[in-house]
C-alpha cells in the first residue's frame, strides 16, 4: 500500500505521496533545493498516524523543481451611473515541488 501524508504549508494542506508533483504557495528557494515541510497532520499507509495538531517526528522532504507565476487573473470594479471602473491584474507567484521521500521516527 502506498504511503500518503497530509502537509500544511502556506496556510494550505496537501494530501501528497512519494514522486508527486505539486504546486505551492511560493518558498524561499531556488531551484534544485531540497526542503522539509515538519508540519505533517497525518500520515496514512500501512501504519496511520494523526497528529493532534502535527504528527511528532514526521517530515517530508521535496525538491524545488521551479518558482514561477501562475496566470494573470483580471479584477474590474465598476459603479454604475458614478463614473467609476477600476482594472487591476494580478499573477500569483507559486512553487513546483516533487515529494522525494516522506519519514516517520519512532512509529
Amino acid at each position: 500500500m502506498a504511503q500518503y501524508a497530509v502537509i500544511e504549508t502556506g496556510g494550505k494542506q496537501y494530501r501528497v505521496a512519494q514522486g508527486d508533483v505539486i504546486y505551492i504557495e511560493k518558498l524561499p528557494a531556488q531551484a534544485e533545493d531540497t526542503v522539509t515541510f515538519d508540519k505533517v497532520m497525518a500520515v496514512l499507509g500501512d501504519e496511520n498516524s494523526f497528529g493532534s495538531p502535527m504528527v511528532a517526528g514526521a517530515s517530508v522532504a521535496a525538491k524545488v523543481i521551479k518558482n514561477g507565476k501562475s496566470k494573470k487573473v483580471t479584477v474590474f470594479k465598476m459603479n454604475p451611473k458614478k463614473g467609476y471602473r477600476k482594472k487591476q491584474g494580478h499573477r500569483q507567484p507559486y512553487t513546483k515541488v516533487q515529494i522525494e521521500a516522506i519519514q516517520v521516527q519512532g512509529v
